[in-house]
């Protein structure tokens, strides 16, 4: 859930290995088909490996002892032997397994196409040269984890149900810490250079997280959160991934995209079971609907939209759809406890809470499902997470420069009887009685810098805040006071070299 500008400031944030773009690796391999042109490694042949093979293959998670993350890796190959033969393609093993009637790797997902399968026996026929810049090369893994010369931009934050732990997203890893901020207690490291949204599934067994690598791939990953291992990488879609859920029985996983689509898969085997594609730009959000039955997005195009989990099926826009009636895209969904009704907020920053299932026919201008609004925040809004009860919510927005977080009330509403009477007129007057009585409880203090991720503690005695300064602030939630601040990972600035 977050803005082009936040991925160019998270590149400047951190010391960042540049990567490769999947449309010049579509233009160039367009311009070789056909040519002697050589075939570029890094700018043709390793997008395609990163994009299809590597989450099987990189130091999280070696698959068959191989890794494909650097040329050395790939040349060394793994427990069968080496990969390819420079100038022999008829006798390099990778050609073996991605290529025939029935190839036996990508492993589990669609082959590669055949242009990529020519373009890869081409590069090796022609010497299979290695032309990575010695100024990108990727030697990042949990042995040598990401080191930082400014604190990391933070998008994502999220408690172990225990309350124990809070996990946070950082530069190409999911880092843990005490729930106090007392201590780091772990670095879970992969490949993804974003980590878009963290998530724990409900018997705290499992920590989830959502990203990529922007324009080449989106990447799901599962760590047990016991051994602090990665359980299962799985590679999604050409860009970045974002806001991920689970369902309330843990079984299944729901996540927007940088492609418009909405997905759904199984935590057991990450497979996908569902896709839905009624939104026309970039999904920031998916939750489950109580039953787990539905899945509620958003996106930037500005909908809040409602399909069903076992088909994929779009149902119905949660949102009115009125022209005019939303004021910006929407950037954060988040479920009611027991309730079947859903809180989102985006680029108006206003929180707005709305019931889920329509109980009224839909009329040209009507927006039954809106139950009320709340104070409007500065900026827009970014992340909001209700308190474990249900009762109280909170939202963090940024203006660019600065930020903002507030603590909420929500209120008792009759979900499905709510706005079933009256005509249009009648029912705006009902939603705008209900939304002019104030529940703003705190404004929360010392917020000054863009707030991209909030968390409630599940215990519901702390919330914590993220965003553009890297650092994470507590504070309690029943007095709103701030209670710590500190940055989570160890910072070593930058020295500059000495010139004569």
């Amino acid at each position: 859930m977050r803005s082009l500008l936040l991925r160019i400031v998270l590149f400047l944030a951190v010391v960042v290995p540049p990567g490769s773009s999947g449309w010049a690796q579509d233009k160039d391999d367009k311009a070789a088909e056909g040519s002697v042109k050589p075939v570029s490694f890094y700018r043709q042949v390793r997008p395609i490996l990163q994009r299809h093979c590597s989450g099987c293959h990189f130091a999280a998670k070696k698959g068959g002892k191989l890794l494909l993350t650097s040329y050395a890796d790939f040349k060394k190959g793994g427990e069968n032997g080496a990969t390819f033969t420079a100038g022999k393609p008829g006798e390099s093993l990778v050609l073996d397994y991605i290529s025939g009637d029935d190839p036996a790797m990508p492993l589990g997902a669609d082959p590669l196409d055949p242009q990529q399968v020519e373009l890869i026996s081409r590069w090796i026929s022609q010497g299979a040269k290695d032309d990575t810049p010695p100024t990108v090369k990727d030697n990042i893994s949990a042995e040598n984890p990401p080191q930082y010369v400014a604190p990391p931009v933070i998008t994502a934050l999220a408690y172990t149900p225990d309350s124990k732990t809070l996990v946070i997203s950082g530069y190409r890893e999911i880092l843990l810490y005490a729930a106090d901020g007392s201590a780091p207690t772990g670095r879970l490291v992969g490949r993804s250079q974003r980590i878009e949204s963290v998530a724990v599934s409900p018997d705290g067994k499992l920590i989830a997280g959502t990203g990529g690598t922007p324009s080449l791939f989106g990447e799901v990953q599962f760590w047990d959160a016991a051994t602090k291992k990665l359980v299962r990488s799985i590679t999604v879609s050409y860009d970045t991934l974002f806001g991920a859920s689970f369902s309330g029985d843990g079984k299944r996983f729901a996540f927007g995209a940088a492609d418009n689509g909405v997905r759904v898969l199984t935590v057991a085997d990450g497979k996908q079971v569902m896709r839905m594609d009624a939104h026309s730009d970039w999904s920031f959000a998916a939750t489950f609907s109580l039953k787990g039955t539905h899945v509620i997005s958003v996106s930037r195009d500005r909908a809040m939209k409602l399909a069903i989990v076992e088909s994929g099926q779009f149902v119905d826009n949660v949102t009115s759809i009125t022209p005019g009636a939303l004021k910006g895209g929407l950037m954060a969904v988040e479920r009611r406890p027991g309730q079947e009704q859903v809180l989102t907020g985006g680029s108006d920053g206003t929180p707005k809470l709305y019931k889920v299932f329509r109980t009224r026919k839909r009329i040209i201008g009507d927006d039954f499902n809106h139950i009320r609004s709340f104070k409007p925040m500065p900026g827009r809004i970014f992340d909001l997470q209700f308190s474990p009860d249900g009762k109280q919510f909170v939202a963090g927005s940024s203006t660019g420069v600065g930020g903002a977080a507030r603590i909420y009330t929500v209120g008792d509403y009759d979900t499905p009887n709510i706005n079933n009477k009256g005509g249009l007129n009648q029912v705006r007057q009902q939603i705008a009685a209900r939304s002019a009585q104030s529940r703003l409880v705190h404004d929360l203090p010392s917020v000054d810098s863009p707030v991209f991720a909030v968390a409630y503690r599940p215990d519901g005695q702390q919330i914590a805040l993220g965003g553009f300064d890297g650092k994470i602030r507590l504070y309690d939630a029943k007095t709103g006071k701030l209670v710590k601040v500190f940055v989570p990972v160890k910072v070593t600035p930058a020295v500059a070299t000495a010139t004569k």
